[in-house]
């Protein structure tokens, strides 16, 4: 497939089911893009396996001082900028370690820059200007799995020694090309022909909040279910602090914000103050001995 090719893309494909979109009610319209949206997480539990296995290298990655970055360009560019972004508020987490970056630049988050997804340099640059290493995991996405910045992308990161990871909607996808793992999501061809931020869209959302959180519960920063790692830096997430302190040890309201106040705002620090009857000093000894692991630190303290 060259890749002038873009009729021979599942992406690029004409969806026979919605021929007759522009003649439908908008209540058809609506229920025609649902019904196609259901497929969606079949196609992505088709590839459970080969997340997995992306979820466990950039684990292994993150364990050894490693970081995350998402490249991409359009939609796929700003899906994982936001899928980074959430993750600071989420699991409290210093910017740096997750990172998603766009072709274009920033501003190309709101407007579209022409051209910049056409530039494999480009990509190869900002491997640079971004400052991955071979520590580092790159994951490139692609929903057409061609786009050339991308291509860069991974070449260049390959190149430097990071590992790296492919996530497109097409099978074959040029971009799998010499990386550790490919995430292939076919999801068919769109409702909008070509409009890749539809099923793909959804798709590479999904995929990405997986990376992101089965990851972060794998370095134990969730506790259960609960956000424990969570950054108390508004009045909604203070009070979810004082809630899942109140969860995790069966405290009252006014216990929890008792706790939460001396632990500074940090409900894993409050909730090992409660379960092992110890300072914030002894609590935050204990969180480091165990890379912020409360299960690990409650058998240590024991």
């Amino acid at each position: 497939m060259k890749l002038e090719n873009l009729q021979d893309l599942t992406t690029e494909g004409k969806n026979e089911g919605t021929r007759d979109l522009d003649r439908l009610s908008t209540r058809g319209i609506v229920q025609l893009m649902n019904d196609e949206d259901k497929k969606v997480p079949f196609a992505v539990e088709r590839v459970l396996d080969q997340v997995s296995d992306a979820v466990e290298l950039i684990v292994a990655a993150m364990e050894q001082g490693g970081r995350l970055f998402y490249f991409g360009a359009g939609t796929s560019g700003r899906l994982g900028i936001l899928d980074a972004s959430e993750c600071p508020p989420t699991f409290g987490t210093n910017p740096e370690l997750v990172q998603g970056v766009i072709a274009g630049g920033p501003s190309a988050m709101i407007r579209a820059v022409e051209g910049a997804e056409d530039s494999a340099e480009l990509g190869q640059e900002d491997v640079h200007n971004y400052g991955v290493t071979e520590k580092d995991v790159v994951v490139g996405i692609a929903a057409s799995g061609r786009t050339p910045y991308v291509l860069g992308v991974l070449k260049e990161a390959q190149r430097i020694g990071a590992r790296t990871i492919a996530l497109s909607c097409n099978q074959p996808s040029f971009i799998n090309k010499g990386v550790d793992v490919a995430i292939n999501v076919v999801v068919g061809p769109e409702v909008l022909t070509g409009s890749t931020r539809l099923k793909a869209g959804s798709a590479q959302k999904l995929v990405l909040n997986m990376l992101t959180t089965a990851t972060m519960i794998r370095l134990g920063k969730v506790y259960g279910n609960l956000m424990v790692n969570v950054q108390a830096t508004n009045l909604k997430l203070k009070e979810r602090v004082k809630r899942i302190v109140m969860e995790v040890t069966g405290v009252g309201y006014a216990e929890a914000e008792m706790l939460a106040e001396q632990a500074k705002g940090d409900a894993k620090t409050a909730i090992l103050m409660k379960l092992t009857d110890t300072s914030r000093e002894e609590a935050t000894r204990l969180l480091n001995l165990t890379n912020g692991r409360i299960r690990e630190a409650i058998q240590k303290y024991s």
